[in-house]
């Protein structure tokens, strides 16, 4: 059975920092694609950063290009976002997704089959 449980969410002041680590169980982690997605107030789930299953390949939203880092241990079963110079309107419930094998994008909600409970993020002075 597929687990995905996220942690590292907080308070942080605008342009601080966050680091998000989400622990995969239940399946074989090191051949699929994972994502971070993220659901704010008053808008749809949105996809933000993905990274292949031999991290050679990672994608970000253009809003958060250049801030936010996304990692994964193969060998400890953990994907990570490191979240930089946080802004307000980076607040949002943030999530762990495994992304379909048959999927052929990186941002469409079809594309994944599985997600946590979830990690808040709250960034505000």
């Amino acid at each position: 059975q597929v687990h995905l449980e996220e942690s590292g969410g907080g308070l942080a002041q605008p342009g601080g920092s966050l680091r998000l680590s989400c622990a995969a169980s239940g399946f074989t982690f090191s051949t699929y694609d994972m994502s971070w997605a993220r659901l704010a107030p008053g808008k749809g789930l949105e996809w933000v950063s993905g990274i292949s299953a031999d991290t050679s390949d990672t994608y970000y939203k253009d809003s958060v290009q250049g801030r936010f880092t996304i990692s994964r241990d193969n060998a400890k079963n953990m994907v990570y976002l490191q979240m930089n110079s946080l802004k307000p309107e980076d607040t949002a419930l943030y999530y762990c997704e495994r992304r379909r094998r048959t999927a052929t994008t990186w941002s469409g909600r079809s594309d994944y089959d599985s997600w946590g409970q979830g990690t808040q993020v709250t960034v505000s002075s």
